[in-house]
């Protein structure tokens, strides 16, 4: 007698069964997305850990500032079953605090240090979480929230430089730049009958 239940309804079972879901997407054969309460997180990856997703693959956030909120996403990977599944949570987005997952999957020690630093995500427990990684010496909004202004931080931290047209061909072929302008003319040229 052969299982008929694939994997993706497996996993679907078993989460569904212990926690209330607020909402289940299976997103193909090989992965599904749940999102709980932040208050289940740790619960859900602690079960789904000793049921044989032992390898955290990804934790990142998402900014949803219509929402004023972000969401955190876990993705946790089972070798035998072969199904990526996504913990999604919510938290509120001026306080954005979230218990370490360090005691359960100790290689998210880095993730959890790079969603602080990317979006100022909090994850007490982690001693490390406010260490620098990647940015050094930042001094603005984490760089990754959808208010931080690119350009504005640009302008206020690097003076502006105005770049000109100086350089000289030597080997006294056409410029690729010339050639290219001149055959845009043409092609100018041909939508409007020959006339400018």
């Amino acid at each position: 007698m052969t299982n008929s239940m694939s994997n993706t309804e497996f996993v679907t079972n078993l989460v569904e069964s212990k926690f209330k879901v607020l909402s289940t997407e299976v997103l193909d054969k090989y992965q599904v997305s749940f999102e709980v309460k932040k208050e289940d997180v740790h619960s859900l990856l602690s079960l789904l850990k000793t049921s044989g997703w032992i390898q955290l693959s990804y934790l990142s956030a998402v900014d949803w500032p219509n929402d004023n909120e972000f969401e955190l996403v876990y993705i946790v990977f089972n070798w035998d079953k072969a199904v990526h599944i996504q913990i999604r949570c919510r938290l509120d987005r001026e306080t954005a605090s979230m218990n370490s997952i360090l005691p359960i999957f100790p290689g998210c020690k880095y993730y959890e240090r790079e969603a602080h630093e990317f979006f100022g995500i909090k994850f007490p427990g982690n001693p490390d979480h406010e260490k620098q990684l990647i940015l050094e010496e930042w001094d603005d909004i984490p760089p990754l929230r959808k208010d931080f202004d690119p350009r504005a931080y640009s302008d206020r931290k690097f003076s502006k430089m105005e770049y000109k047209n100086d350089f000289v061909n030597k080997n006294g072929e056409v410029s690729k730049q010339d050639a290219r302008t001149k055959r845009y003319d043409d092609i100018d040229k041909l939508r409007t009958g020959g006339k400018k």
